[in-house]
Order: C-alpha cells, then structure tokens, then sequence
C-alpha cells in the first residue's frame, strides 16, 4: 500500500519526486506545503514501507530522492549503484510507542511485559520482513522477553499506518508504531518504549539516480535541514540530527 501525495508549484512545473517511509507522511506533508509556500515548488510524495519503495527504485521507479525509515536499504541501494552513496544522510533518529485506543484506556499496557497478558489478543506492528519500525518493534519485544508469549498473537501491517489503524478499529488490542505515528492521529494513548531494546532508528535520506530532477529534490532537503524544516520535523516526534 503506497500513498501518493503531489504539491502544486507556482509555475506548474514538474518538481522532484521523493519516496518516503511512512512514517514520515504527515510530517512531509506539512513540510512539503512550507517549501511551496516559501519557495514556489512543486514536490510529490509517495509513501509506503521503506522496503518496499526500495524494491520499486531497485526496479527503476523514477524518484529523485529516498527517505527511508533506517540505513539498511538505503545502503543496499548505494551498493547496487541505484542511488548515490555520497549523497546518504541521516536526517533525523526517531523512537517507538506502545499505542491503545481510548477504547481500552482503562486497561492500557504501561510497558512491553504487559502485553503477555491474555487480555491483549491481537498486537499489531509493521511488518518486519520490510519495515524498519516493524523489525525495531520485534526487537524490542524479544529484549524485553515477551516475544516468546505473544509471537501467535501479532498481526502485521503493510506498513506503520496500516499498524494503527489496527488498533483504532480495534482488529488490535495494541500496536507498537513510530512516535510520529502516533502523533498523527487524535485519541488514543501512547507510552514510549524504552530507547535501549532496539536498534537506533536513524532515518536516512539518498538521492537516486533514476529520477529527473535532481536539484529540486537538493533544494527540498535544503529546506528540511533548514531550522523551519527542523522545526517541524522536530513537532512531529522526530530527533533532529546536527
């Protein structure tokens, strides 16, 4: 499941195409509406599990720029020659929530053990196999010794998005997503995991080779390095990298 979002330029010109984890969607689509609005370009992006959007660059999908959820694919890309290794940065660390709807908020988990309760039936994270969150989210669970006693219990989104919306219908009892996953949505309630049961989270940028605009998509991560672009990114959960 990918989700395209386009923003309009002044001139109407075609501007960079940017892949970007899903977990970014919200706060890339405010920054994408303040580079517009300040700089008069047009950015579309798409978002979806980084694996996946890295499946499609290795295939030849022509974007400008990847924002991935972690290093590991966009490291694979560089290897491969897809995208330029020169251009990798990490732009942001991030941190994963243990997130329940107002529905069970009585019975809310207060941490990972709780989840080994048989109250909690259903957990739903990003699917590990392509989802950096969804793998951090595993990790967690096995350091803190509990995967054991819900592993049949899991139940795997698409993506983190899809992770959630898990646990708001309530097809999940609860759902372990990024921070700014969580921030998306009103409602609900959250409780960060502990930073040392997973793998930093450093969400990291490349610029690929099979796109067709090059210096707009340098001129939009102008913009989010910028300290407006840092600011919201920094609103919306994420740790900013100097």
């Amino acid at each position: 499941m990918l989700a395209s979002c386009a923003q309009g330029s002044a001139d109407g010109s075609a501007g960079p195409k940017i892949a970007a984890a899903a977990n970014l969607s919200t706060a890339f689509e405010e920054l994408g509406r303040e580079h517009e609005r300040m700089n008069g370009e047009k950015v579309t992006f798409v978002f979806g599990a980084s694996g996946l959007l890295a499946k499609q660059i290795g295939e030849g999908a022509p974007f400008d720029a990847f924002y991935a959820a972690d290093s590991t694919f966009t490291e694979a890309l560089a290897k491969a020659g897809t995208c330029d290794a020169g251009s990798a940065r990490v732009y942001a660390r991030a941190r994963i929530v243990l997130w329940t709807s107002e529905r069970r908020a009585d019975a809310a988990p207060r941490a990972l053990g709780d989840l080994a309760e048989p109250r909690f039936v259903k957990i739903a994270i990003a699917n590990p196999e392509h989802a950096p969150y969804g793998r951090a989210a595993r990790e967690a669970l096995r350091r803190s010794g509990v995967w054991e006693r819900v592993a049949t219990r899991m139940v795997y989104g698409e993506n983190v998005n899809q992770a959630l919306q898990f646990a708001q219908s309530g097809n999940a009892d609860a759902a372990i997503v990024p921070l700014s996953t969580a921030l998306s949505v009103k409602g609900g309630r959250y409780e960060v995991v502990d930073g040392s049961l997973y793998s930093p989270l450093e969400q990291t940028s490349i610029a690929c080779k099979g796109g067709r605009n090059a210096e707009g998509a340098r001129r939009f991560e102008g913009f989010l390095r910028s300290a407006d672009g840092a600011s919201i990114l920094s609103r919306h959960g994420f740790i900013i990298s100097e």
